[in-house]
């Protein structure tokens, strides 16, 4: 059974930055996409951030682009979500998650396995 676990969210001032992490157990081997996504109250969940789980082909929305970094470390089945530059437009509940098939489109919430979620909000 997969599970996925973010950790690393808390409270931090604008301009700040954090790295999110969400670490993989059980069968990770077939893992294809993995995607970061954020929900903020009210709104729906939002795409952040996608690769292969090769390393290949990062994509990011407009918002984070340039600010935001996703990578991965295959080898702690662990991936993670580089923060620069924090606004407070991105206080959300940030999500990991991953699927054993091709996601399309990028922003598409079309994944099988999804974390449980970790908070980040960015003061003014």
């Amino acid at each position: 059974q997969v599970q996925l676990e973010e950790s690393g969210g808390g409270l931090v001032q604008a301009g700040d930055s954090l790295k999110l992490s969400c670490k993989a157990s059980g069968r990770t081997s077939n893992f294809y996409t993995l995607g970061w996504f954020r929900q903020a109250p009210g709104e729906e969940r939002m795409f952040v951030a996608t690769m292969m789980a090769s390393g290949e082909s990062p994509d990011y929305a407009n918002s984070v682009k340039g600010r935001f970094t996703i990578s991965r470390d295959n080898a702690e089945n662990t991936m993670y979500l580089q923060m620069n530059s924090l606004e407070p437009e991105d206080t959300a509940v940030y999500y990991c998650a991953a699927s054993t098939r091709p996601v399309a489109p990028p922003w598409s919430t079309n994944y099988i396995y999804w974390g449980r979620g970790t908070q980040v909000t960015v003061s003014s």
